[in-house]
């Protein structure tokens, strides 16, 4: 019985191993690097995430985001997002920039914008500032987070063969890691199967042996008398 046990064991590890692959792929907040390459005339999303350490830790945060053209020296305040309300500042933007981070929270992770029509120039460096304040007990913590997005703007998208590669990679490690876990599924069904069957001849064979001695025990008495 030892050795199901086992088995059980194993199969529900498994399982779990396959649900915090689930939770990993669409739960969890996990900083990526914007894109950077945007194609003139179609819309472009700027990514930036900052993720919070301390997910028990109430907390309140705004995004603002800065433009240095290619020919400019200082970056432009263009747009912020503060208590669920957004201002596009710089007229260069002017509706062309929309919300698409976190949406109904004021504790956001996500501070990415949308440009519609991009045009060549918005080719230049965008920086992402998240200012967040931690709310404990008896006092308040303030922290500042920036990410710098450097942006070129061509005629049509073009993909760097190490950037395909590198994709083509990931997927086949994720279906290879499932189908390790539906091997091990397998596996672990029919070893525990097969020892149930064991335990099962086990049983059938003791009871009959059991059965069997007790005949010959009758037998013997009967025969005494």
């Amino acid at each position: 019985m030892s050795s199901v046990r086992e088995l059980l064991l194993l199969l529900l590890l498994s399982l779990a191993l396959l649900a915090l692959q689930a939770s990993l792929c669409h739960g969890a907040c996990v900083e990526v690097d914007s894109d950077t390459e945007a194609v003139a005339n179609k819309g472009f999303k700027l990514g930036c995430i900052s993720c919070k350490m301390r997910g028990e830790v109430p907390a309140i945060a705004t995004v603002s985001w800065y433009f240095r053209a290619s020919d400019e020296t200082e970056f432009s305040h263009i747009y912020s997002y503060v208590d669920y309300m957004e201002e596009i500042i710089d007229p260069r933007f002017y509706e062309r920039l929309k919300w698409m981070g976190s949406k109904h929270t004021k504790d956001l992770q996500d501070g990415s914008i949308y440009i519609f029509n991009v045009t060549f120039n918005d080719t230049g460096i965008y920086k992402c500032i998240f200012n967040r304040v931690l709310r404990y007990t008896n006092y308040e913590f303030e922290t500042n987070t920036s990410k710098t997005i450097v942006i070129n703007v061509v005629p049509r998208l073009t993909r760097g063969m190490a950037s395909i590669l590198s994709e083509v990679m990931m997927y086949v490690s994720i279906i290879g890691l499932q189908l390790w876990l539906v091997v091990e599924m397998i596996y672990c069904y029919r070893k525990i199967a097969a020892a149930g069957e064991e335990a099962l001849r086990e049983s059938a064979a003791e009871y009959l042996a059991i059965a069997s001695e007790s005949k010959d025990n009758c037998a013997g008495e009967q025969v005494a008398e």
